[in-house]
């Protein structure tokens, strides 16, 4: 019996962005690239004859565009890649397939679940901050017997606005409720990036210093602070995961 890879889905169309988020997927997950299928979903559709029961689990990555934005606003490209994502959902859900939304996923979960995602309020600016575990998220697999605080790094214009109905709230910060958040037993997502370190933020404040995410002439004092900042545990939590899902799998599938 052969082991299913797990799906990874970016919405980044600069390659620069996209090719760094998804080594940084690789690499703080502890993967390999044949445990691993990779779609960019704005290069085109999902592939003809596609399935979730292919693979062992869906990461879903960030990207500049927003849950919230005016649809008709909305460049076709960008709103063709979300209605597949959003078309995802219901199956991921039903199953409680394993799946992780970074950033982007947590909108696209919270808004499928029907919560408000807006600009409103709770957005970040590029920076490290401080998050907090809640009693859930202290007893949660991906989570337990982690430091209650510790930094994880954001940089988000909009946010969920209150707690999906159902889902369990797992992680929290000073500016944003809601950092991480899990639907069922297997479907999990973060505002923060599990995925990233200093110097995938610092590469991402360089692509991105025009998109609106800070003021442009602040780009050198906040990769400066992002190259500084301890932040350890986030990528744990990206590990955890891989072990879960899809590390476990593949042993299980040899025996």
């Amino acid at each position: 019996m052969t082991s299913k890879p797990v799906l990874i889905l970016q919405l980044r169309p600069e390659d620069e962005a996209s090719d760094g988020e998804f080594r940084a997927f690789i690499e703080k997950g502890r993967l390999n690239e044949t445990e691993v299928r990779r779609h960019r979903m704005e290069a085109g559709p999902l592939p003809q004859g596609f399935l979730l029961d292919d693979y062992s689990a869906v990461i879903v990555g960030g990207g500049p565009g927003c849950v919230s934005d005016d649809p008709a606003a909305r460049d076709p490209v960008e709103a063709r890649a979300e209605a597949e994502l959003l078309a995802l959902m219901p199956e991921i859900l039903s199953r409680d397939m394993p799946f992780l939304g970074c950033c982007y996923g947590i909108g696209l979960l919270a808004h499928h679940l029907g919560a408000r995602v807006s600009k409103g309020r709770y957005s970040e600016v590029v920076s490290a901050v401080p998050c907090e575990l809640t009693e859930a998220g202290r007893a949660d697999p991906l989570l337990a017997g982690l430091p209650v605080r510790f930094n994880a790094l954001v940089g988000h214009k909009e946010a969920v606005q209150e707690l999906p109905d159902g889902a369990v709230h797992l992680m929290s910060s000073e500016t944003c409720p809601f950092q991480m958040i899990r639907a069922g037993e297997n479907v999990y997502a973060t505002q923060f990036h599990p995925e990233a370190d200093g110097q995938v933020f610092a590469d991402r404040i360089r692509i991105y210093r025009e998109f609106g995410y800070f003021p442009p002439e602040e780009a050198a004092a906040l990769t400066e602070a992002c190259l500084a900042a301890e932040v350890t545990e986030p990528e744990r939590i990206l590990k955890r995961f891989v072990a879960r899902y899809v590390t476990t799998r593949r042993l299980c599938s040899v025996h």
